[in-house]
């Protein structure tokens, strides 16, 4: 997945309608009307668009995205990324003057809450004052 020869190009001036399913790397300088879906790294360049929802491994972000964005590990914003949606991320990084319009959600402790037992959770659990 992270070899450079297994890239899906989208180039500037280019529209795709419809829905994508990647397994590897995909590069975005057009324009996608519709659900982008990666198991590997989602790059948005600076003329990229993409109106629909992003699910991928990583994704780094210099153009617009209009949706939700479900990124397992790092989402990185660069300083012209336009977003209007929701987010749900491991990692975030947001360089000065990204915009950004929606709702976040971080959920980097996932892995360590289920290597928990059962019974240190109940425990946890009735240590909570409500």
């Amino acid at each position: 997945m992270d070899s450079p020869d297994r890239l899906n190009v989208i180039v500037d001036g280019s529209k795709v309608i419809g829905d994508m399913i990647t397994e590897s790397n995909l590069r975005v300088d057009g324009e996608v009307v519709g659900n982008v879906s990666s198991a590997a790294k989602v790059v948005i360049g600076a003329t990229g668009h993409i109106k629909g929802n992003l699910t991928c491994a990583e994704a780094d972000i210099e153009g617009r995205v209009e949706g939700v964005l479900k990124v397992d590990g790092l989402l990185t914003l660069r300083s012209n990324a336009n977003i209007e949606g929701e987010i749900s991320t491991g990692k975030l990084q947001v360089e000065e003057g990204a915009q950004f319009s929606g709702q976040c959600k971080m959920s980097n402790f996932i892995a360590a809450k289920t290597t928990t037992s059962t019974s240190k959770e109940n425990m946890l659990q009735e240590d909570v004052v409500y």
